[in-house]
């Protein structure tokens, strides 16, 4: 037993509220070390009522360590627990301070939950476990008024470019609404929207003041009233990390230098503001002089800011807000920002942009989830580069999954690709085949899948400026079984609530140097089994699996049910989703004590 890769932390992902009853706890350890885990929990106060042993399961993988898991429901809500881990030749107790072969007879040196705080948990609006978004680029959508287009707005569909514009606006979103109904979408995210002088919006002039080439406050109301209408919620995007280089303070700074009384808005090495040998004399968002650094921390710019993230909430009516570049904010900011906004509305959801591993933003006193990057990047690598292999895949995945509390898995932002990065078919080369086996893992996957506008009709383009392209209306140019594609993705999502509420994730077939995955998803009502071969040759799948009552729900390809288990084939670039009923026993272990079993990720 390789006791220096065990770990574990009374708190983060490790140790954490579910919800008001709940507590998940957590174990890693070196891969294949351990044959079982059991956590001894207990009440401080009460040690002889509340002793219990409760096995954990192994909910995750990867390439160096298995990661282990229990539920406990604490009859107090307080919880001293210490870890009981076993090799098959030496049972080895672990508290907060050592490893010993003695089990605690007090507890004293046991980990400690204090107290399951309500207000402490992590509760992300329960609507985003339905979601299905759709990002939208406002100046590349459609033009709905090119009577307020801008002067030099180029004519629809021509080549992008980081500096020109074609007259896209709100109007434009609000005539299109049947294609987003069509598709199945609930959710919209909207990058910037507020008055700003580039075409993407993110140097913010005036946080109070649609953008005129976009529209008024009036039309931005009429578009999220017209949404809700349709059951589309609606995100806004904020950029409090920096504004623009009109925005007034800064223009005042820019004017009357040390002597402006905004000069503390900002983060200002040297006056006057200028660019000296690249650098800026202010810090900005990169070395970019057009979008200067808002200083956070100071009173009069988090009262500015605050106000502007509960006045759109109260209104416009909006659901919630995406954060750019959330990371480089200071965390006392965001735990305000979240009180404002959850106080304007409860339920609104909260997103930051990350491209990096995010939990310390996830800990309930700031986001309900961020922009899963990582999640990206492992599905990039897999379906469309095809640089990992699918043990490789798999890994990455449940690293991702032992990453993060549970429900914040669960509405994870979870896309493919995005207005700062090259479109999905671009990466696929082309090949929609590829392009649909990558949206399939999206779509059954935990979190909430998000589509990059016009993806679903067969838009490509490389990264900004290319990915920025007009969106095609003229249905002649459609990939209109992509389209259907895309429909029937969200329409299966839907039909099936193991995808999106809870639903556990085993990876049945993902091999060493391998081109195919089989992986199920199962809550107590249902279990579906997704089979995707990502290989250009014919691939056969033969699962041991113990339900027998098989019908396919997505996909195609033969496949039986015999006394050894599943027998499936698929064409290269063949995908299956079969649904069953999930095999209960009279004497389960969830009947027998349910307090005991792990709702998350068995791998």
């Amino acid at each position: 037993m390789l006791l220096e890769a065990i770990y574990h932390h009374p708190k983060r992902n490790w140790a954490f509220g579910y919800d008001d009853e709940t507590i998940i706890l957590r174990l890693r350890a070196k891969k294949n070390d351990l044959t079982s885990v059991h956590v001894l929990t207990v009440d401080k106060y009460d040690w002889d009522r509340t002793r219990q042993l409760i096995p954990m399961s192994k909910f995750a993988t990867d390439g160096r360590f298995d990661y282990y898991e229990c539920t406990v429901k604490p009859t107090h809500r307080r919880l001293k627990y210490g870890f009981l881990l076993e090799d098959g030749e030496e049972r080895i107790w672990m508290d907060e301070d050592d490893f010993t072969t003695e089990e605690p007879q007090n507890a004293d040196s046991l980990f400690q939950y204090p107290f399951l705080n309500p207000i402490d948990i992590l509760k992300p609006p329960a609507w985003v476990k339905d979601a299905v978004f759709y990002q939208i680029f406002p100046e590349r959508f459609a033009n709905g008024d090119p009577s307020i287009s801008p002067e030099d707005a180029e004519d629809w569909g021509g080549t992008p470019q980081r500096d020109n514009f074609f007259g896209g606006d709100l109007q434009g979103i609000l005539d299109h609404l049947d294609h987003l109904s069509e598709l199945g979408i609930n959710a919209i995210y909207m990058t910037p929207v507020f008055k700003a002088t580039t075409n993407h919006k993110y140097d913010t002039e005036d946080y109070m003041e649609v953008d005129p080439h976009f529209g008024d406050k009036k039309i931005l109301k009429r578009l999220v009233e017209a949404c809700h209408d349709r059951g589309i919620r609606v995100l806004l995007d904020a950029v409090f990390n920096h504004s623009g280089r009109t925005f007034k303070p800064f223009v005042d700074v820019l004017e009357k230098g040390e002597a402006s009384p905004y000069k503390d808005w900002f983060h200002v090495h040297s006056f006057p503001l200028e660019v000296v040998d690249g650098t800026p004399t202010y810090d900005t968002f990169g070395l970019e002089p057009m979008m200067p650094k808002l200083n956070t921390e100071h009173p009069e710019v988090k009262r500015y800011l605050l106000n502007v993230a509960k006045h759109w909430i109260e209104e416009v009516g909006i659901d919630g807000w995406r954060l750019d570049v959330a990371d480089e904010v200071d965390h006392a900011f965001w735990r305000e920002f979240r009180t404002t906004v959850k106080q304007a509305n409860p339920d609104a959801y909260i997103l930051g942009e990350m491209w990096n591993e995010s939990s310390e933003w996830l800990q309930g006193d700031q986001f309900d989830a961020t922009m899963n990057y990582p999640f990206t990047y492992a599905v990039n690598d897999f379906f469309v580069k095809k640089v990992t292999d699918a043990q490789g895949f798999a890994f990455a995945i449940g690293r991702q999954l032992a990453r993060y509390p549970q429900q914040a898995s669960e509405v994870a932002f979870n896309l493919l690709d995005s207005h700062d990065t090259p479109r999905l078919l671009t990466l696929c080369g082309g090949d929609k085949q590829l392009m649909r086996l990558a949206a399939l893992f999206q779509f059954t996957y935990m979190g909430a899948p998000c589509i990059f506008y016009g993806d679903e009709i067969g838009l490509d383009g490389d990264a900004d400026p290319g990915c920025r392209q007009c969106m095609e209306w003229d249905t002649d140019k459609q990939d209109h079984e992509l389209f259907n594609f895309y429909r029937e993705l969200i329409a299966l999502r839907k039909a099936h609530p193991v995808l999106r509420d809870q639903g556990s994730i085993t990876f049945l077939e993902a091999q060493p140097e391998g081109a195919s995955l089989a992986y199920e998803r199962r809550s107590d009502e249902e279990v579906l089994l997704v089979l995707l071969n990502r290989s250009d040759e014919d691939h056969t799948f033969e699962l041991s699996i113990p339900e027998q009552e098989w019908q396919l729900v997505f996909g195609e390809g033969p496949w039986s049910v015999g006394a050894k288990g599943l027998h499936a084939e698929l064409l290269p670039y063949g995908y299956a989703v079969l649904k069953a009923t999930p095999v209960r026993s009279v004497n389960s272990a969830k009947e027998v004590d349910d307090k005991t079993q792990s709702k998350a990720y068995a791998m």
